[in-house]
């Protein structure tokens, strides 16, 4: 009959137990067997809860001290020199480097090293998940070098679960990497990998495994031919290896490879219905008559309640042409979303009734398949009934729908979404008016949130401040971030951010249509958890709401203030949205309400207004196909929340680590005056999109990565512009960290700073 599996789980805990252990290691006051008793607590807990909820075959080495890309690279010994500890194996120590970076003081003796920058980090696919970004040489040579897998199956066995390895399939994991020290194809690189593939099989077989589930989500891409023909090789070559496997693809449809995926030697195959239902029923027409379907009908990437009554009539149809060959999970791993929606005490109970995290959404696939085997099941009926009803409650529900908003989304028109001037007579007047050197320096928005900033925004929030008090307490913020700005000399200076939570979670709490969790985290990478809103209604701004505090700020300085807001794509992507209304859509509300603050911080007397796109590539479909429609839409929000000031007004806008060379033409029709990027870990290489097509407008490289503890010197950093000024005229550059700096502390903020002003200085001096 029907089985429920699931390809993963999320890994930080319920309370986020992963993140505050892992900091607390790092902070020395856990140690490595304190961490690592604090992992297998919570696999135990995971393992029960997804077997509790229903599930039959549970995954393993879905778990990860800080990315699974990243623990894929130690297992296969894919660890840069300057990691390496000469003839030793790798330790977390290793890991952690590789991840973080080290710094030059660090003194512990089991340090792999000293005073190196972290590897490059990015998304993961279409995702806000970060990875860590393998680094391949053209004499890359594979091991079997980390035991962490191996480990966690005989834990879950130990416990009497039936266990599911995932892996991180051997096509993906070369497509995900970069050639380092000369270009070359990965794929020659294939050969000496897939006999790691093999060891790793032959070892779970001898521990009892029986399936293994192997993802390969670029099954979801255009591929090259060469990379479609290597997968018949590469699985050609591994199905002799023991243990059934399962290939996984998610995020996107097979399309043009549906029968690539269909025909490989292998015993299973999982597809995304969630974000392709049209793969089904073609699927069924291709796949060999011995080979397992699994059916990825419950969203693993939203929060959303699943429709049981649709999903099973769907299944229905696939249970009768494959009985016992069918499997049913998420479309992906639930890494995506909270782990648990028992834990809410504070949605009300109509909104809660419509949603679903990730102990939920085990229960849904074990519910659809107990349909199939036993329709008339008490359960069954029940679980199909509150279904319906809160299906009827969503669609009915007052509070979704606003005339007012669909109002005003009607009457925009194209000339809502262009700046009165082109940007070479912006320039020349905002020049004029904020009077700045050579090479700017500015940082990217928000300053280290210490304990006291946190304790304050808690009391608020838990009535025990006033606004009063609460008021000048972040007053006092600002005027320290301030005064320490000017001290170092910084030239455009921000308010640091101490009132703001989250850079979507500040805005969405002032916007309506917007709701909240207290314990929906999701991890972004490594540590850092974010906790996205949830978009349930029309979107709207009843107030203004940065204007007093970047007031505030600007009456603290001479020096011109940066208003800092997130933008519509950002606030899109890194929240819970929608699934009922197209996400152009929920795009559009939030430009028009984001254009109302722009304009307001414009009349408050902010002369550069910083709006956040950090997201804007994340939100790219998969396939080219899709591209031109979200590219337009997207840039368009941009233009619409951007364009409704005068040309003196500067507009700053700051993305995050991403591939810019397919999209750059798009970014260049947002029409920012300035730009910020993350390019410090790419080593600038990021910039050779913006070289490429010799954008028009200003940029901000980032000189320093702020993902990592490590303080680069002033050297360092010059180099890095001078790399930049090769590529990108001087007059254009602005000097600036790589992203915001509220995960750092003072201390090496003022040091990393220090050195930033004196970069550009001397920049100033030797290129002027």
């Amino acid at each position: 009959m029907a089985l429920a599996h699931n390809l993963g789980f999320p890994r930080i805990g319920r309370d986020r137990e992963l993140k505050k252990a892992l900091e607390a290691h790092w902070q020395g006051e856990l140690d490595e067997a304190g961490l690592r008793a604090v992992g297998r607590e919570l696999r135990a807990a995971h393992w029960q809860l997804q077997k509790d909820a229903g599930i039959e075959l549970l995954p393993v080495g879905d778990f990860a001290w800080y990315d699974q890309v990243l623990t894929h690279s130690l297992m296969f010994g894919v660890i840069p020199e300057r990691f390496r500890r000469h003839g030793a194996q790798p330790t977390l120590d290793t890991l952690f480097g590789m991840a973080r970076g080290v710094s030059r003081n660090k003194s512990s003796q089991n340090s792999c090293c000293g005073g190196v920058h972290a590897q490059e980090l990015t998304k993961w696919f279409d995702s806000n998940y970060h990875y860590l970004v393998p680094e391949f040489s053209a004499d890359q040579q594979f091991s079997l070098s980390w035991e962490q897998l191996f480990e966690e199956v005989e834990e879950g066995l130990a416990l009497g679960h039936a266990l599911k390895p995932a892996l991180i399939g051997p096509l993906t994991y070369l497509w995900l990497g970069k050639c380092k020290g000369g270009e070359f194809d990965r794929l020659e690189l294939l050969e000496r990998l897939v006999p790691v593939y093999g060891e790793i099989l032959q070892r779970l077989a001898g521990l009892g495994i029986d399936w293994v589930q192997i993802d390969e989500p670029i099954l979801a891409l255009d591929l090259p031919q060469t990379w479609k023909n290597a997968f018949e090789r590469t699985y050609n070559l591994l199905q002799r290896e023991p243990c059934r496997k399962l290939i996984a693809t998610y995020f996107a449809g097979l399309e043009d490879n549906l029968g690539l995926a269909a025909g490989l030697p292998v015993d299973g195959l999982h597809i995304d219905l969630v974000r392709a239902p049209e793969q089904f029923p073609a699927i069924l027409d291709r796949l060999p008559a011995y080979k397992v379907l699994s059916l990825g009908v419950v969203d693993g990437r939203n929060i959303w309640r699943s429709d049981l009554d649709q999903a099973l009539g769907l299944l229905r149809e696939a249970h009768e042409r494959l009985g016992a060959r069918l499997w049913l999970a998420p479309s992906c791993s639930l890494l995506h979303v909270p782990v648990d929606l028992r834990r809410e005490d504070r949605l009300d109970a109509e909104l809660k009734s419509w949603l679903a995290f990730a102990v939920q959404k085990c229960a849904e696939v074990a519910v659809l398949a107990r349909a199939l085997r036993e329709p008339q099941d008490p359960e069954v009926r029940a679980a199909l009934l509150a279904s319906r009803a809160a299906r009827g409650s969503r669609a009915s529900s007052s509070r979704i729908h606003k005339p007012a908003v669909q109002e005003r989304l009607a009457a925009i028109r194209p000339e809502h979404s262009r700046r009165p001037s082109p940007f070479a007579e912006r320039s020349v007047r905002q020049r004029a008016r904020l009077r700045l050197p050579l090479f700017p320096t500015t940082t990217i928005g928000s300053f280290p949130q210490t304990p006291a900033i946190r304790l304050a925004r808690q009391a608020f929030r838990a009535g025990k401040l006033s606004v009063a008090a609460y008021t000048e307490a972040m007053h006092s913020e600002i005027r320290h971030a301030v005064t320490l700005q000017e001290q170092l000399g910084l030239d455009v200076l921000v308010h640091g951010e101490a009132e703001r939570n989250d850079m979507v979670e500040y805005f969405a709490e002032q916007l309506d249509g917007y709701a909240f969790t207290r314990f929906g985290w999701v991890q972004s990478y490594g540590s850092r958890c974010v906790k996205p809103a949830l978009i349930y209604g029309d979107l709207s701004r009843p107030r203004p709401m940065t204007v007093d505090w970047i007031r505030y700020a600007q009456g603290c300085t001479d020096k011109p203030m940066k208003g800092m807001l997130t933008g519509p794509v950002t606030m899109l992507m890194w929240s819970f949205a929608r699934d009922d209304i197209p996400r152009e859509q929920q795009a559009r509300q939030l430009a028009l309400a984001i254009r109302d603050e722009v304009v307001d911080l414009e009349a408050a007397g902010i002369r550069v207004i910083q709006i956040d796109e950090a997201a804007f590539r994340e939100g790219l479909p998969l396939r080219k196909a899709g591209w031109q429609h979200y590219l337009d839409w997207a840039t368009e929000a941009f233009r619409l929340c951007a364009s409704g000031v005068r040309d003196e007004t500067q507009i700053h806008t700051h993305m995050c680590y991403s591939e810019f060379n397919d999209v750059i033409e798009s970014i260049a029709a947002m029409d920012a005056d300035v730009i910020t990027i993350e390019t410090s870990r790419s080593d600038m290489q990021l910039l050779e999109a913006f070289e490429r097509f010799d954008y028009p407008n200003e940029i901000g490289p980032g000189v320093y990565d702020i993902h990592s503890p490590r303080v680069p010197d002033r050297a360092e950093m010059v180099r890095l512009m001078k790399k930049a000024a090769r590529r990108v005229p001087a007059e254009r550059l602005w000097v600036n960290p790589d992203c915001g700096l509220k995960t750092r502390g003072w201390a090496e903020t003022e040091a990393a700073l220090v050195n930033m002003v004196a970069a550009a200085r001397q920049l100033r001096a030797e290129l002027a």
